[in-house]
Order: structure tokens, then C-alpha cells, then sequence
């Protein structure tokens, strides 16, 4: 039996290098735990200390009976001690183990202590610490099938499939091997009906570990039609065993979930399930789940999985570690294809205290953990063996090590449930070239400009984009102008206007959809990545990355629309988005941008036309997804419809000019036993405050706020906390609901949890609004300055009315907003007066920091002078 092992755990933090000894006389001081737990992320100013946490529980145990725990995910370096004596060790932070306990524990109630040992860094992004997954305990009799034990192939023949399989059973003397012991093996479709599948044995195979059975015609699993069958694996032992007889119970039963696809890798074509072309449509994720740190919540999780299916993705690359096995089965249901992935280094380390030290002597015990525990998935199609391997780059090495690493996934799924691969920054020289040829499929991590021309060269390799995009953007944040790449500005945020670019990153969105659209041998491409994670915030020092298509507070970036309108078909979900809000100064020049998943769209404001563009979706109709416009703000509203081939409006949004904050707007989503609850800022007119900064106080009714987050790296107030900065007029509260526990251990709500916000009084800066004094021309919002009107004068009102415009700073910027002497400027208040000194462009700026060590506010206006004297 296995029964869930996660209630009464006791938790104590200690310095880094306490001992058993010195741990287990302080049991007194520790308190109460819930399991899953991240210890790291209750502290947002010390997410990366050294540690060591210890969780301490009792169980009892019977005569006779086996008994392990199953840890599905212990940050890091762990050891178990049962009744004071060490159990057994496991050095990864990230895959599952199980610990036979049998010969440590007594008759009765034992002691199990278990210390998770934390040193920093391990890792180039956030890794929580502590128990962060379930914790399961089974007992078995003397003959048991193994956690794990099951292998289970299928492969089309005709119109039905081959299903083989494999099952171990432990604790099996060889006068008995074929006495006593028998496995029974049945099939049920999701309705409960069992599938009658018939026995294909050979002569040879007639032992009671393997099997091989035909189904006719089942229901095949695809990404758009997830069909799953169950499998029930029944042991019996110890008795004359009659299957017929209802009277013979099976000693232990395992239930495993199957689909059955018919997945094909083309080198010429890219990928086909069950014979239909499909591209990958993927993204990258890391394991954080945001404000709740790495604690594994399977609600949180769907959350994301839904938000992102919604988007078109149909594929997942769960980075760069083994994943929680509830992700595996939701992807199962939800037809996500998963490239499982298990190391980030290998003998070589990237940081101080990664996985590197423990390689030589734990990667076949890694390997084995996490590929006979997913390889029954059928969402799970490769298996990746390393990402950026500089082992693969620098030596001979890289290639021994990557023959031994592949090997050891096949000995443990060698009827090529997944086949092998992994994510590859090399392969543009000659050692990871030389790897190439002995994996199965072939990933290029942001090398897309290789693809054809290694293609040609090696027309036999399977290729795809195991990472690609890194384009930089924060939610609500746009730098100008579009068409300079402005990778790092004073407020250290990145502009969602698809403008931030890495150096290593895609050119532009538009690129990186289109290039892969239009390669018909590339298999598809994985996105770095789908969700804002904690940690690498390139190209800043701030808390969480940048790279996400959805921040960390599980709020759409734009980039997430430019990708639904490329990977979501308009008949399914046709939609339009238009890009920035609608807040500036009256005549500044906005560069606008409309996206959509039908083929033309039209750009209105303030119902005048501002013309009409075709959007071009199809293979190798050209880059031009993005309609963009250069836009003369003025308050109104700014109206985008999109149309179908015949003309017809289909789809239309709106966005609107708006004032301060009047009031705040809940909406909440319901997620197992989680309430995901967005606090969002409207004005008296009950517009988006899109801009909105206030500060906000939540009270939660009839459950715990377990996590406040408004998805902005440079925020570090707690995610534990009752109060939190709206940051581009949003904020999340996450509230666990109260439950209690009925008869059979099964969590009852007690009531809906309700959250109420305030706004606290505050003298934070919104928004600048700059005016210019002077009458002064404009040239598509460009204002002039000539010889005889080269000093003006700009004046700098604050939002809301009463914020506190003690430290607005203004600068003269060049167009690509580097420091320039074409002009100077001179502050008098909040007065800028703007001297002309020589000849161009340039941009009067006006900041607020708000108190803060970096910029919070931006205001532009665009200026050139012309014919002015030089001086």
C-alpha cells in the first residue's frame, strides 16, 4: 500500500554544517510544517543562504511487513535518519527517491528526521530548498512490484497496437520464480469499460514479468485529442492463484495511465503523431511556481498549464531538471508533448555547489530515478541528457560522456519510449558536432542562423530549436523608440514593445516566429521561456527573470499575444491586441502595435482610421505578423478590429485613456485548493489604470494568504506579506482555503475564502505629464527647435495630484537613449529648461524614483534642432 506521507511534519532551520547530534537535541524547537515546503521563499532579501532544514515526523510500522519512502523532491544533498541511524542519502535536488527502510525501523512508532543540506550557488536560477514535493510511504508484503517497476511500450501494427508489458517484482527466492506468483493485467478506457486485449506470448517469453497483448482499434492520444487508457497491473502470491475465482485478491495493484500514439521523427518533414504533420509550438519552463517559491502545488501548476495551452502551446521542456510527476500526468491529460530534461552540468561545473561535484559517483543513480519514473508517459516523447554542456564543447570528454549518459537512458526505456537528445550552445564547433550524431534528435539552443546549413551538411539529423527567443520584456513597461534594441534603461525593466534584445536573443519576435514557421525540417521550437521565473534577471540584478511570456504573477505579456496570434487559429479563438496602453503626453510620438490570428487588421483612434494592414500567418508569407503604427497621442481611445478573408470584423478591443485609481477591481479563479485572486486598478470612469503604482493592503476572509506578487523583479517587499505595490496596475493574491480532514484522510472545504483591498495612502508617482510652454512646431511629434527658438521651456506635472515631485530628474538622451551634448538642460522645479546646442535628434526626460534606489517613472517627449548655431 502507498499512502501519502505529508501531514505532522515539524521543521527547523540551522546553520549550514549542524550535525544529527546537534539537531536532534534541539527537537523542542521545532514547529509545525507544511509539506510541500520551501523554507527559502519566506524571505525575499535572502533567497540564495546557506542552510541546513531539518523535518522531523513519526510513523508506525507492523511485523513483517517491507517499508519504503518515496521522496519525490528534496532540495538538496539530503540524508534520512530513521530512529537516530542514517537510512540513506540522496545528492540530487531535483529527482525522486526511494529508501528502503525495513531494516531501521522497530515494531510500533519510529522517529524519521531528514536533513536537507543547502549551499549556495548550486544553480544559475532559484531553487528553493527544503521537502518542496509529497513524501510517500509504502508497506508491502516479501513479494512486491517495485515503485517503478513497470514498463510499458506500444507500437502501431495495422490498425491496432502491440502493447508490451514489463513488470519486476522484488524479494523473489528462485525455488519460487514461477511458483505462486502471478501477474494479471487489465484495460479500461476512460469511461471505466475494460478493453478486451489479447495475449501475443512466444515460447520463450513465458515468464510472469512480461507480457505482450494486442488492442484492436483503441482511441489514439494526440496534443489535440489526449485520450488515455488505464492499466491495472495486479500481483498475486503466495497461493494457487485463479484469476476467474472472486474470492482471489491480488496482494498489490498498481494503476498505470497509457496513451496510445504512433510518433514519427522525419528528418526532411519534422515531426508526425499518429501520421499528422504537427509542429512543436514548446516552451521552456523552471520549476518555481512564483509567490509560492518551489513548493509543488498541482492547482498552481494547472493554472499555468491552462494559460499557456490558451496561448497554442501544444509542447513543454521542463528545464533543466526532473519535474514533479503530477506535471507528467497533467501533460498526459491535457496533450502537452514533454522534452523531459535532467542536467544543466555535468562533469564540469557552472556554479560553485552544483550537481557537478556528485556527478562521477550519482549520475547513474540520476539517470535511472528519472527515466524509469517517466518513461510510462505518454506526453513524454525525448529525453534531454544536458543543456549548454560545456563538457560537449571544450574536450574529447564531452563525447565519451555523451555515448555513456545516452546509454544509460536506453538501458532503462529501451523500446524508445523517448528518444535521446539534448540542448546544445555549441554547435557551431567541431567537439558538439561530433556528439551530434550519437543522440536521436539534434537541439540547437539560439543558433537558428545554423539550421539549413547543418541540415545540408548532415541531411540525416533530426533538428530542432531546444531554446530559442530570450527577447527581454516586463509586463506594462515600453521603452521607445521600437526600432532601437534598448536592452537596459535606468528603471531596470526591459520594454514589452519587443525592443529588448539579448545579445544571443532571436532579432526580433517576428523572426523567431517566422524562421522556424518556414523550415519544414526543423521539428519546432521550445521558447525561453513561458513563465517569468525567480533568479538569472538578465540584464539586470534584480529578483526574477525577464524572459517570460507570462510573469511571475501569471499576468500576459504582450509577447504572449504575438505568439497566440502565430500558433492559435482564428476559426478556434480569433482575438486582436493592441499594444502599448494608452497614457502619454498629448503630441508624443507612440509607436503602436497590433497583433491578431487573422489576416488583416485596421487601427483606430478616436474613430479615425489609421489604416489597414495585412497580416501574413501562413509558411512563407513573410515576417509581417505585427501591424505597427506611429501614432500623435491624444486622450481617447485607441479601437483595433480584425477581419476574415471576406472582410467581415471578427474580432475588436479597445484601450482607452485613463486618470488615477479610484477603485480595485477583484476577480478570482478557483484552483483546487488554491484561490488565485487579481487585484487590478480602475479609474472613476471604470478604465484599467494600466500605469497604476498605489500601494495595497488585502485582508483575506475564511483562509491564509499564502502569496502576494505583482510580477516586478525590482520588487522586494515579501511575497508573504498583507501589503504589496500594484505594479502596471496589477497585483495577485493567493489564498490556500480552510479544510479539514474527514474520516478517510480527505480535505473538506469549510467555506469560499474572500479577498477585500485597500488602498493605503501613499505619495508614490504614477505618471509624468510633460507640456511644452512655448508655441513650437512638430514634425510627426517631433518638436523643432531653430536659431530662433532654441531655448524652451517644459513643464513636468505629477499623477495623481499630491504625489511627491521632490526627486523628478530630467536628461538629455539621444534617440537610442545614450547621453548626447546636441542639447542641454536646466531644472528649475519641476520646470525643464531645454537649450539647443548643434544639430539632431534628441529626448527631454523626466524620472521619479519614488523614493527607490532606481527609476519608477518615465516621461519622453522627442525633440530635434535644426540650423542652430554650434557652440
Amino acid at each position: 500500500m502507498k499512502r501519502l506521507f505529508n501531514q505532522n511534519w515539524k521543521f527547523l532551520k540551522t546553520p549550514a554544517g549542524t550535525t544529527f547530534d546537534e539537531a536532534h537535541k534541539c527537537l523542542g524547537d521545532f514547529n509545525d510544517v507544511e509539506i510541500p515546503h520551501d523554507w527559502m521563499i519566506e524571505d525575499d532579501q535572502s533567497l540564495y543562504a546557506d542552510a541546513t532544514g531539518w523535518y522531523l515526523n513519526h510513523f508506525e510500522a507492523m511485523d513483517e511487513r517491507r517499508l519504503f519512502f518515496v521522496f519525490d523532491g528534496i532540495y538538496m544533498d539530503s540524508i534520512v535518519y530513521i530512529n537516530g541511524h542514517e537510512a540513506g542519502e540522496w545528492k540530487s535536488g531535483y529527482s525522486q527517491f526511494v529508501l528502503d527502510v525495513t531494516d531501521f525501523v522497530v515494531p510500533g512508532t519510529n522517529e524519521i528526521l531528514v536533513a536537507a543540506r543547502c549551499k549556495y550557488p548550486s544553480a544559475r536560477w532559484y531553487t528553493g530548498a527544503g521537502i518542496y514535493r509529497n513524501i510517500w510511504l509504502c508497506d508491502y508484503s516479501d513479494v512486491f512490484i517495485p515503485e517503478n517497476g513497470i514498463y510499458v511500450h506500444s507500437s502501431k501494427i495495422g490498425e491496432s497496437y502491440l502493447l508490451e508489458i514489463s513488470t519486476e517484482i522484488s524479494g523473489l527466492k528462485k525455488s519460487d520464480e514461477n511458483e505462486n506468483v502471478y501477474v494479471r493485467h487489465r484495460l479500461f478506457d476512460n469511461d471505466g469499460n475494460e478493453v478486451p486485449i489479447m495475449p501475443q506470448i512466444n515460447k520463450d517469453e513465458e515468464v510472469h514479468t512480461y507480457r505482450r497483448f494486442i488492442v484492436d482499434n483503441p482511441k489514439e492520444w494526440s496534443p489535440s485529442s489526449p485520450v488515455l487508457y488505464e492499466l491495472l497491473v495486479e500481483l498475486y502470491a503466495g497461493v494457487d492463484v485463479d484469476t476467474s475465482n472472486q474470492h482471489t485478491y491480488p496482494i498489490q495493484t498498481e494503476n498505470v495511465r497509457i496513451g496510445f500514439r504512433n510518433i514519427r521523427f522525419d528528418n526532411n518533414r519534422g515531426l508526425f503523431i499518429n501520421d499528422k504533420h504537427i509542429k512543436l509550438n514548446g516552451v521552456c519552463l523552471h520549476h518555481d511556481l512564483g509567490a509560492l517559491g518551489v513548493a509543488f502545488n498541482k492547482g498552481a501548476m494547472k493554472r499555468r498549464l491552462v494559460q499557456l495551452q490558451k496561448m497554442g502551446v501544444n509542447a513543454l521542456r521542463l528545464t533543466h531538471n526532473v519535474y514533479d510527476p503530477a506535471v507528467l500526468d497533467m501533460a498526459d491529460e491535457m496533450g502537452f508533448l514533454v522534452l523531459s530534461e535532467s542536467l544543466d552540468m555535468w562533469e564540469r561545473s557552472k556554479t560553485d555547489y552544483d550537481f557537478a561535484r556528485f556527478f562521477p559517483d550519482w549520475y547513474k543513480k540520476e539517470v535511472e530515478s528519472w527515466v524509469r519514473r517517466d518513461r510510462n508517459h505518454t506526453s513524454v516523447f525525448m529525453w534531454s541528457i544536458g543543456n549548454e554542456i560545456y563538457d560537449t564543447h571544450v574536450d574529447s570528454r564531452g563525447l565519451e560522456l555523451t555515448i555513456i549518459l545516452r546509454d544509460e537512458v536506453r538501458k532503462h526505456d529501451p523500446l524508445r519510449n523517448g528518444l535521446v537528445t539534448s540542448a546544445s550552445n555549441y554547435m557551431e564547433w567541431e567537439n558538439a558536432q561530433k556528439c551530434a550524431p550519437e543522440l536521436d534528435v539534434v537541439g540547437y539552443n539560439y543558433l537558428e542562423r545554423l539550421y539549413k546549413k547543418q541540415h545540408k551538411a548532415n541531411p540525416e539529423w533530426i533538428i530542432f530549436g531546444s531554446e530559442t527567443s530570450s527577447i527581454v520584456q516586463s509586463r506594462g513597461i515600453y521603452h521607445f523608440p521600437l526600432d532601437e534594441h534598448l536592452i537596459k534603461e535606468s528603471d531596470l525593466q526591459c520594454s514589452s514593445l519587443g525592443n529588448s534584445i539579448t545579445e544571443w536573443s532571436a532579432k526580433s519576435m517576428e523572426a523567431c516566429v517566422c524562421e522556424d514557421r518556414d523550415m519544414e525540417f526543423s521539428l519546432g521550437q521550445f521558447l525561453w521561456t513561458g513563465y517569468d521565473y525567480i533568479g538569472e534577471p538578465t540584464p539586470y540584478e534584480t529578483k526574477n527573470s525577464y524572459f517570460g511570456l507570462i510573469d511571475t504573477a501569471g499576468f500576459f505579456k504582450d509577447a504572449y499575444y504575438v505568439w497566440k496570434s502565430a500558433w492559435v487559429n482564428c476559426k478556434d479563438d480569433p482575438f486582436v491586441h493592441i499594444f502599448p496602453y494608452w497614457d502619454f503626453n498629448e503630441g508624443q510620438r507612440v509607436d503602436v502595435r497590433v497583433v491578431s490570428n487573422l489576416p488583416f487588421v485596421e487601427l483606430f483612434l478616436n474613430g479615425r482610421s489609421l489604416g489597414k494592414q495585412e497580416l501574413t500567418h501562413a509558411p512563407g508569407a513573410g515576417n509581417h505578423i505585427i501591424a505597427d503604427y506611429s501614432v500623435i497621442y491624444e486622450e481617447g481611445e485607441l479601437r483595433a478590429a480584425a477581419y476574415d478573408e471576406e472582410g467581415k470584423i471578427v474580432a475588436e478591443t479597445v484601450r482607452r485613456s485613463f486618470k488615477d485609481t479610484h477603485a480595485l477591481n477583484v476577480t478570482t479563479e478557483d484552483a483546487g485548493d488554491l484561490i488565485f485572486a487579481e487585484i487590478s486598478a480602475v479609474d472613476e470612469d471604470g478604465n484599467p489604470v494600466e500605469n497604476a503604482r498605489d500601494y495595497v493592503k488585502v485582508t483575506v476572509e475564511n483562509g491564509t494568504l499564502v502569496g502576494f506578487d505583482n510580477g516586478d523583479s525590482t520588487d522586494y517587499d515579501s511575497y508573504k506579506a498583507d501589503t504589496k505595490r500594484l505594479f502596471a496596475g496589477k497585483a495577485l493574491v493567493i489564498v490556500k482555503k480552510e479544510s479539514t480532514l474527514d474520516a478517510e484522510g480527505s480535505c473538506i472545504t469549510n467555506s469560499v475564502p474572500k479577498v477585500v483591498p485597500s488602498l493605503l495612502p501613499g505619495s508614490d508617482i504614477r505618471t509624468i505629464k510633460l507640456k511644452v510652454c512655448e508655441k513650437t512646431s512638430t514634425d510627426n511629434g517631433i518638436y523643432t527647435l531653430t536659431p530662433g527658438n532654441k531655448i524652451i521651456t517644459v513643464s513636468a506635472e505629477v499623477f495623481p495630484e499630491g504625489a511627491d515631485d521632490s526627486d523628478l530628474c530630467f536628461r538629455i538622451l539621444s534617440r537610442n537613449r545614450g547621453e548626447t551634448t546636441i542639447a542641454k538642460v536646466r531644472q528649475d522645479g519641476c520646470n525643464a529648461i531645454v537649450e539647443a546646442l548643434s544639430d539632431g535628434e534628441f529626448v527631454l526626460r523626466c524620472e521619479a524614483s519614488n523614493g527607490a534606489n532606481e527609476v519608477k517613472v518615465i516621461s519622453e517627449l522627442d525633440f530635434k534642432s535644426v540650423h542652430s548655431d554650434e557652440q
